[in-house]
């Protein structure tokens, strides 16, 4: 594990707006017409594709800079289901999953994961809470063949799910098993959770907080990234974390206006105070490509709370996947 306090560090999501790197999936109805002695077959050879893609991904990253990737939240897709041959295939790959998770220490890159929405720990509905612990289950599984620390370093981020109920939520993340447990962070949304009730509940259950500014501004109906709530809950959200240098936030800008939740292709407004945070996880349409408009325009410059609205700069041709 490589901590830095030299950051920000910046993160990409997932997959590049090139064709860089693109994950291959299918359809559980196809599944199930398949045979059952294909099963197996199939989803090896789809997962081998999906491990490629990862260490392609990775590799892409270290060219580019980007020293925080997020983990497609179906890498594997369909090996949660009951009939246990994904899960089975993945345990038969986990050779192959090691050296993916030595590849990126060797690379210097943060490893994190964001499960899907259905992950709802404070649903009513005892069901929806047993499926939840189950994919947050899998996902840690995951991390652990991926030899990665049982730590919020390689932290599994989720909303707080249904509004009112931070206690419920709280009490629920406390007796998760210890796999998830200590890598389980809260993010605040722009819907139920405010940053004040997601750290109040991350308090509570005495996990980190990722905090969200473009969910705060949104929720709250701020006037602009640098409203002085924005810093304060910034550094509340550090205390939160077993180590500051640690601390991941989250940074996208409205599609078309400062209280749009969809995101825009890229980020022209940062938070000032953003620039003494470690880690930030870009989420913008754009991909890599609103984080090379970052590292031009914000992280050069180091002046002012914004980049630049200009389109980034070409990328050379030998640093493209």
């Amino acid at each position: 594990m490589k901590a830095t306090t030299g950051g920000p560090n910046l993160g990409l999501v997932c997959i590049t707006h090139s064709k860089a790197v693109r994950y291959h999936t299918y359809q559980l109805s196809r599944y199930r017409l398949l045979p059952d002695e294909l099963k197996g077959y199939v989803l090896e050879e789809l997962y081998q594709a999906n491990l490629r893609t990862l260490l392609r991904a990775l590799e892409f990253c270290a060219r580019w800079g980007i020293r925080l990737y997020r983990l497609p939240p179906d890498l594997f897709p369909l090996s949660d289901l009951c009939d246990g041959v994904g899960e089975m295939v993945l345990e038969g790959l986990k050779p192959e999953l090691a050296k993916v998770g030595q590849a990126a220490e060797r690379l210097g890159i943060r490893l994190v994961a964001h499960p899907e929405p259905f992950v709802v720990l404070s649903s009513e509905s005892p069901l929806v809470v047993e499926r939840s612990i189950a994919e947050l289950e899998h996902q840690a599984q995951l991390l652990d063949w991926l030899g990665l620390p049982r730590s919020p370093w390689a932290a599994i981020t989720i909303h707080g799910g249904k509004g009112g109920r931070g206690k419920a939520l709280a009490e629920v993340v406390r007796q998760l098993p210890t796999p998830v447990y200590n890598r389980l962070c809260l993010e605040n949304d722009e819907r139920f959770y405010g940053a004040g009730e997601a750290l109040e509940a991350c308090v509570e259950a005495g996990v980190p907080m990722v905090f969200d500014a473009h969910h705060h501004v949104v929720k709250e109906r701020l006037d602009g990234f640098d409203h002085p709530s924005v810093a304060e809950f910034v550094r509340l959200a550090r205390d939160t974390w077993p180590r500051a240098e640690w601390q991941v936030v989250r940074i996208s800008n409205g599609r078309d206006a400062l209280h749009d939740g969809a995101h825009h292709d890229l980020v022209t407004v940062v938070p000032g105070c953003y620039r003494q945070v470690p880690w930030i996880e870009v989420e913008a349409k754009a991909k890599e490509m609103a984080i090379a408009h970052l590292q031009a325009h914000w992280l050069k410059d180091g002046a002012g709370s914004s980049p630049a609205e200009s389109t980034p700069a070409p990328v050379p041709a030998s640093a493209r996947g």
